[in-house]
């Protein structure tokens, strides 16, 4: 039974049910940020030890692959050894899930942070989709509205 779930458990798989299973939970964080259930989920350290074992998974099935881990290193030298890295599929999704999983915090933290500050709803919906889709441009959005909700300028909140 495990040898035909793991045949079902393919890269585009886990690509897929990561894209589309997360989009619940982003939209709980934009539509419902202070319920129970935004908070056992999203809040909670479920969903990140979920897309933890889709990453260690992917790594084991990297592993089977045989394919080169330190190559990985490449990344940095250059943009053209970025994209030769980013060819490998299962490179691209290692990076996806970490893009997801941060990006996904990242909406965790300002949705509470928000709350806490009483910042408009309206003005945390444009914050969490410009997160959703561009990560820190929208973390820097709502920084910059978060002073005036806080009535202080900090750089280590």
């Amino acid at each position: 039974m495990l040898i035909q779930f793991r045949d079902y458990l393919t890269f585009d798989f886990i690509y897929l049910w990561t894209t589309l299973g997360v989009l619940p939970f982003w939209l709980m964080l934009i539509f419902i940020p202070n319920s129970k259930i935004t908070q056992i989920f999203v809040n909670s350290v479920i969903l990140p030890l979920i897309l933890a074992i889709a990453y260690g998974f992917t790594i084991y099935q990297a592993i089977l692959l045989e394919e080169a881990f330190l190559d990985i290193f490449k990344l940095y030298s250059s943009l053209d050894d970025l994209y030769t890295v980013l060819a490998t599929e299962s490179f691209l999704l290692f990076f996806w899930l970490h893009f997801t999983a941060f990006n996904l915090f990242l909406g965790s933290w300002v949705s509470r942070d928000g709350i806490k500050f009483n910042v408009s709803k309206k003005i945390l919906f444009i914050s969490l989709i410009l997160i959703y889709f561009t990560g820190p441009l929208g973390l820097v959005f709502y920084w910059f509205i978060r002073v005036f909700y806080s009535k202080k300028l900090g750089f280590h909140d």
